[in-house]
């Protein structure tokens, strides 16, 4: 059963001037390894990341409350094998999911030259 939504849009060029501004610092604050090794492989690696950074957002959107104290690089964005997105919750985003009995976290993304956009779904099955 569906029970949490959230969706976030974002102008890619926010991520660009947090690049220019802040540069390796802003990454490696929201960012992991394993995300940045993805983007820097997409010919379009802002707006990847600016996808990414939409998706964390509406995965907090989703939690109810984006004041909970989960830090952006704890709630992973990555694919799997057919290039599907999802969640790995590390740390207080892990603990946050299983407190509240969470057993899948679905998302989806998208983007153009100038915005990224993501929903989640939070989903608990019945028990």
């Amino acid at each position: 059963m569906i029970i949490g939504t959230g969706i976030d849009i974002i102008e890619v060029s926010r991520i660009k001037k947090a690049l220019d501004m802040w540069g390796d610092k802003f990454l490696n604050r929201v960012f992991t390894k394993k995300e940045l090794s993805y983007a820097s492989k997409k010919k379009f690696s802002h707006e990847n990341l600016a996808a990414r950074f939409a998706c964390k957002e509406s995965v907090l959107k989703a939690f109810g409350d984006t004041r909970v104290g989960i830090r952006l690089k704890n709630i992973e964005i990555l694919n799997d094998s057919k290039g599907k997105p999802e969640v790995i919750l590390h740390r207080e985003a892990r603990a946050f999911a299983d407190k509240n009995k969470l057993d899948k976290i679905i998302v989806s993304m998208s983007h153009t030259n100038n915005y990224a956009v993501s929903n989640a779904v939070l989903w608990r099955n019945k028990k």
